[in-house]
């Protein structure tokens, strides 16, 4: 199997660049993206079972690994909610399947995104690590309109190594995150 493009970049031209402006004295210092959560919460599903199968059919075809339910901690009664009701799909990214996923988000699915303007640049969680909704699932290639009887959304979280936020937005934005306020 080839590299993915997204790695390639990476170790071509992104760890030379971050070393230089972040004057790391080592390679190993640099920050990388370890792995992606997809987070899907499925509210519904508390009345209607099949939805959470549905969610992970959905996920899987996303993004081309098996996907797993999610189950509730707690009972919460005003929810109708038990504890170990299933009530969300999640799926773990690492390695090559990581970088194809970026991939096919930065070129192909954030475009989709009606009206556009970037992704907010203030969803760092204070460690490196960046949150990013997407209020569709459709706007993937890899799911067909005529099959999806309810349009959800997701979470995408981004962990990396990085120490700070600063590091980990110049670490997406050399990736290519279309951020919409690119000073920062």
């Amino acid at each position: 199997m080839a590299t993915p493009r997204l790695k390639k970049k990476y170790t071509e031209e992104i760890i030379p660049k971050l070393k230089e402006q972040f004057q790391f004295k080592s390679v190993m210092q640099v920050p990388k993206i370890t792995k992606v959560v997809i987070n899907k919460g499925i509210g519904a599903a508390v009345a209607d079972k099949k939805l959470v199968d549905q969610g992970v059919e959905e996920l899987t075809t996303i993004t081309g690994q098996r996907a797993v339910a999610t189950y509730s901690k707690k009972a919460i009664s005003n929810f109708k909610l038990r504890e170990n009701m299933p009530i969300g799909v999640k799926v773990t990214l690492r390695g090559d399947r990581m970088y194809e996923f970026i991939d096919r988000l930065l070129a192909v699915a954030l475009p989709r995104v009606r009206d556009f303007k970037g992704v907010s640049d203030k969803s760092f969680d204070g460690r490196g690590n960046y949150t990013l909704g997407v209020k569709e699932q459709i706007i993937f290639p890899e799911i067909s309109i005529d099959q999806v009887n309810r349009i959800s959304g997701m979470d995408i979280t981004f962990v990396t190594t990085a120490q700070n936020d600063k590091e980990a937005f110049e670490l997406l934005k050399a990736f290519g995150m279309p951020f919409a306020n690119q000073n920062k």
